[in-house]
Parts: structure tokens; C-alpha cells; sequence
């Protein structure tokens, strides 16, 4: 397969992405939702050890890595839009969920 070459928009669309500064900090995002350490761990592909020391203070304390703070952000914008999304566009971004999804219809 070749590569499709970038014409002027899709190269403005990338320079919008990669000067978006979508982020949400653990804090924020527990504060906002009803969520467990357990949830958080899960949405952003971490230990449950590790979202632990997001809230601890002094040493032990552990800043969340850019990539947490984006996938909380991401989370925090799907809860708030999600009637919003077309399931086909959804799909496309999480094709995944629609494999789960059906596998659970099919269990019930």
C-alpha cells in the first residue's frame, strides 16, 4: 500500500494537533467523576500502584506523565460528548469497544 500524501489541510491538522494542550490532572479528573484508583489505573494504562502516588504527597508523591494527563483529558471529553458521537464514527476510534460490545449482547 502507498502512503497518501499530506496536502495543506491535513498538515494544518496536524499542527492543530500537536499544539493542542488537551490535559486534565488525576485530581480534576477525580474530583469531576465518580471514579475509583482502580478506573483511573485502567483509562490510562497504568498500575494501581502508580495512580496511588498521583495522590499522595511529600516523596512519595508521582506526577502523572504527559500521556496520563492526555488520556484523562480524552476520557473526560468522550463522558461529556458521547450522545454527541455517532457510533460508526466511535467505532473508528475505538474499534475495539464495538468487538466488546457486541460480545457482551451476545451474553445477554
Amino acid at each position: 500500500m502507498t502512503p497518501r500524501p499530506l496536502n495543506k489541510r491535513e498538515q494544518d491538522l496536524i499542527k492543530l494537533y500537536t499544539n493542542c494542550q488537551m490535559e486534565m490532572t488525576p485530581k480534576h479528573f477525580y474530583s469531576k467523576w465518580q471514579v475509583s484508583h482502580e478506573q483511573l489505573a485502567q483509562i490510562c494504562s497504568r498500575s494501581l500502584s502508580t495512580v496511588r502516588c498521583w495522590f499522595l504527597r511529600g516523596r512519595l508523591y508521582r506526577y502523572p506523565l504527559p500521556t496520563d494527563l492526555r488520556h484523562l483529558a480524552l476520557m473526560d471529553f468522550l463522558l461529556e460528548h458521547f450522545e454527541e458521537i455517532s457510533p460508526e464514527l466511535f467505532y473508528q476510534l475505538c474499534p475495539r469497544s464495538q468487538s466488546v460490545q457486541e460480545s457482551q449482547t451476545e451474553g445477554n
